[in-house]
This record gives C-alpha cells, sequence and structure tokens, in this order.
C-alpha cells in the first residue's frame, strides 16, 4: 500500500549520503512507492489542535552531489499523512522538546517513529539509568563534592553533558589529571543541567560499539574504534568503523531493554556498549544503518519500513 510519508529533518542539502541513516530510510520508502515530503522542524505550525508544516515533495537517488529533488512548497496537514519520520538531529534541547509536544496532536491517526512522548521521556544518558544492572557506575548530579567523592572512589572518570551528543565535550579525567576543578567550573557556566560522571571502561580503546535494534530486537552492529590519542569513538571526530558480532552479555543486555523499546514505540533505536557496559540509548534520529549494511551484507531500512507496515497493520485492525 503507497503511502503518504513526512521527513522531519534538517536540511537534506547537507547529508553524506554515504552514511545518513534518513536518507537509505527515504530510498527504501520511495522503492515501496510511497510518496515522499521533506520539511524543517521550524516548518511546525500547531493551531486548534491541528498540526502543519511547510513542505515540499521529495525525490531521492544515490547520486552525490544530486541526491535530492524538492517540489514546490505546500502546506501539509500531518493529520493526512500516514507516517511522520522524526529524524532531525540533536541537541536535544528546548526546541526539539517542543517539537515532540507538537507531533503529540497527530496521534494516534499517524505514526510518528520514533514515538514523540517516548522520544522526549527517553533521553539518550538518562532513559539509560532505568537499567542500573547493565550500566557502569554512573553519577548524574550538579553537587562538586558528589562529583569528587566519586572521582575519589574510582579515580578514572568520564566527564561529558547530561544533554550532549556526537561526543561534544566528553572528557576523560585520569587519576593524575588536575583540571577536574577547571572542568567543572567551565561546565556550571555552560549549561543548567546536571553533569554525568561516570566510571572509565579501559576496553573503549579496543572500541564502542553501536547496536542498532528495530522494534527492541538487535539487527546488526558496528565497533567504533578511538583513533589513537582520543577517548571519544565517535565516527565524526574520526573514529573507525569495523565490522563486528554480538556477545552473549550483548545480547543479555538488548534482552534487557528490547522489550521495554518496543513497549514505548521506540521502532530504531541504537546502543552503546563498551566492555559488556550499556552507556546510552540513542532514540532521537539514532544512526549507524548504512554502516551495519555494508559490514553484513543486509538492508536495514527494508526490516524498519516492515516494521512500520505491521504497527499500521495493527492500528488498522484495531
Amino acid at each position: 500500500m503507497a503511502l503518504r510519508v513526512a521527513i522531519q529533518m534538517d536540511p537534506i542539502e547537507g547529508i553524506d549520503i554515504a552514511a545518513d541513516s534518513t536518507f537509505v530510510l527515504a530510498l527504501e520508502a520511495q522503492a515501496r512507492g510511497h510518496a515522499l515530503f521533506h520539511y524543517h522542524p521550524r516548518s511546525l505550525v500547531l493551531a486548534q489542535s491541528r498540526v502543519r508544516a511547510r513542505a515540499r515533495p521529495l525525490t531521492v537517488r544515490r547520486e552525490t552531489g544530486n541526491h535530492f529533488t524538492l517540489g514546490a512548497p505546500q502546506v501539509l496537514d500531518l493529520a493526512k499523512v500516514d507516517v511522520v519520520l522524526m529524524r532531525q538531529d540533536p541537541p536535544f534541547d528546548m526546541a526539539y522538546i517542543t517539537a515532540t509536544h507538537i507531533l503529540e496532536h497527530v496521534q494516534p491517526g499517524t505514526l510518528v517513529v520514533n514515538d514523540p512522548v517516548s522520544v522526549r521521556n527517553a533521553p539518550e544518558k538518562l532513559f539509560v539509568t532505568h537499567f542500573d544492572d547493565v550500566m557502569p557506575p554512573t553519577l548524574i548530579t550538579s553537587d562538586r563534592d558528589e562529583i569528587l567523592a566519586f572521582r575519589e572512589e574510582h579515580r578514572d572518570i568520564i566527564v561529558k553533558p547530561l544533554y550532549g551528543n556526537g561526543g561534544a565535550g566528553v572528557f576523560h579525567i585520569t587519576p593524575d589529571d588536575e583540571n577536574l576543578a577547571a572542568l567543572l567550573e567551565m561546565f556550571t557556566n555552560l549549561y543548567r543541567e546536571p553533569i554525568v560522571v561516570q566510571r572509565y571502561i579501559p576496553k573503549v580503546r579496543v572500541g564502542d560499539k553501536r547496536i542498532i535494534l528495530i522494534e527492541g530486537e538487535p539487527a546488526g552492529a558496528i565497533l567504533r574504534v578511538p583513533k589513537a590519542g582520543e577517548a571519544r569513538s565517535n565516527l565524526h571526530v574520526g573514529g573507525t568503523a569495523q565490522a563486528t558480532t554480538l556477545d552473549a552479555r550483548e545480547r543479555e543486555i538488548c534482552a534487557t531493554i528490547g522489550p521495554r523499546l518496543r513497549e514505548l514505540g521506540l521502532v530504531f533505536a541504537g546502543i552503546d556498549v563498551i566492555g559488556g557496559f550499556l552507556t546510552e540509548i540513542n532514540v532521537t534520529s539514532p544512526t549507524g544503518l548504512q554502516e551495519v549494511n555494508r559490514f553484513d551484507g543486509v538492508k536495514l531500512e527494508a526490516r524498519i519500513w516492515d516494521a512500520i507496515d505491521k504497527r499500521l497493520a495493527v492500528r488498522k485492525e484495531a
């Protein structure tokens, strides 16, 4: 069945078509005969409980430098589309949160992926705290004395902003590092929110495993290996992707959190596991589809659209 699909995302002009997960989701939707529309979150309008967006018909193709065509702008009533893909990049700030509130108004008639209520209630570094048995020792606070006591106990720590993304603001504080006090002063000036302090996991040097879950089931993974002299393994700061498989501990972590993801309507999630510890659950525009596809010879975007089709079918039967 052909669907009308609205994609809420950042400007499509600047995406990397060799890595962008939204791009392959759009390609797959188009291959299935779905009509695509693109709009920026700033184009959302809420009036009298109706949500509309100034959107443009979208066609995509895997041609570097010529990967999309946008039609003439039109006012799109989001209650009259079948699916909204909420795919704008973080940061998870008040603009992001406001977009989730607005998109609530199109449910349940329109399927929003991921569910905006759950996206709002599951920020990456807070949602993970509901699964203590699979996390490394973690502290979330603004209290300087608590942070110093945590460091005294664990010695080797990671300090990062609660709502940061892409590895920005992540610091490795070694036992002999004298910069913690200055770092806390800087964080206090930059952020009103608490910060995250975690025990450093030395196995991050081997790699940070990004595991893709579709409807709560592990669908594939990549190992992101940090470059020499870097504590962060994010690909855009120089980490390299390698093929990998899941071990028993990682499957146990997926089994622990998977049912909750499915229950919350978090169709597509990406979790980060280091040395057998879950560090983040990414539900705001997760990435990694194309990397897994290349290493494993799969097409994860097709599995995501199969999952969306099943959710739509269940709604029709209800």
